[in-house]
């Protein structure tokens, strides 16, 4: 069996950045608190709590005084830092620069577009901590959207501003763009109403261009071995991708759950992993399956 790594795979930019701030952090000054699990994936959670992260909730964030907080990736509604400076928190910020930005353009899109009655749409998961940061620029105000079903809750027949979380998918993106324009369109057909539509691509491409590598991937392996956590919603997007092309791809948190029958003697096998997987676990699963067949990692 020949056995290889996905280079394209592992953190991206804001989850390394992250990590890092916290390394250091712990370093520096011993135990940090962590507002939500720094990364959706649990062996990476537990590796880090080990060295003194702990990982506390909303709830339990109200309680802390005179402390240090990190701030993950995905950044964190206003309410978040209005606490913090009423309880004396010092918030270690590691929000992704793209996250951040983001939350910038929708805090102006719905300055602007609040004046003339009009809806902020976000294209994200409800309950996601970016989609919450997010939200939070619009006083919770903006319709959280997952699938076309949920389109019902648009009035077309007002303004529409469309942003997305930063890790949906770019395609299921454009057909949300395009199936608003299709309603809006019907709405408004021979009424003197032209209540605008901007949709706004906000997805982050380093993320978003790993469908067409997971693509590319997957097809030149005969085995994909993918390897994330199970709350990852990029994750569960990219095995998908593997098994859109490949239908001997497996799930995997770890190397416990490899399944040597998976396997034949004179297989191509391809390890992968989402945005929120380490190289170190990718690295793991690979050595497993070389000393099942003992053969080399590329």
């Amino acid at each position: 069996m020949e056995i290889t790594i996905d280079n394209k795979a592992g953190y991206c930019f804001g989850v390394e950045y992250a990590i890092q701030m916290a390394e250091q952090e712990m370093e520096d000054n011993g135990q940090l608190y962590c507002l939500g699990d720094i990364v959706h994936n649990s062996m990476e959670v537990e590796r880090l709590n080990k060295k003194g992260l702990q990982i506390i909730d909303r709830d339990e964030l109200k309680q802390l005084r005179n402390c240090k907080v990190l701030i993950r990736a995905h950044g964190e509604p206003p309410e978040t830092y209005k606490l913090a400076i009423e309880n004396n928190i010092e918030l270690v910020d590691a929000s992704c620069p793209v996250v951040l930005k983001l939350q910038n353009r929708v805090k102006h899109a719905f300055d602007r577009i609040s004046d003339i009655e009009g809806q902020i749409v976000i294209y994200g998961k409800k309950g996601h901590a970016e989609v919450i940061g997010l939200n939070g620029q619009t006083n919770n105000s903006a319709i959280v959207i997952s699938s076309k079903e949920d389109l019902d809750q648009l009035d077309y027949t007002k303004p529409i501003t469309l942003f997305s979380q930063t890790t949906k998918s770019t395609k299921g993106f454009y057909e949300i763009k395009a199936e608003i324009e299709k309603r809006q369109q019907e709405a408004i057909n021979g009424k003197d109403n032209t209540a605008e539509f901007v949709a706004n691509d906000s997805i982050c491409r380093q993320v978003s261009n790993r469908e067409p590598q997971m693509d590319k991937f997957s097809q030149e392996n005969d085995v994909i071995v993918f390897v994330s956590g199970k709350k990852s919603s990029n994750g569960k997007s990219l095995f998908n991708v593997c098994l859109r092309n490949n239908s001997r791809s497996y799930f995997i948190e770890n190397e416990s759950e490899v399944n040597p029958s998976w396997f034949n003697p004179n297989d191509k096998i391809g390890i992968s992993g989402a945005t929120s997987t380490p190289m170190w676990l990718m690295q793991n699963v690979a050595d497993y399956i070389r000393d099942l067949s003992c053969e080399p990692v590329k």
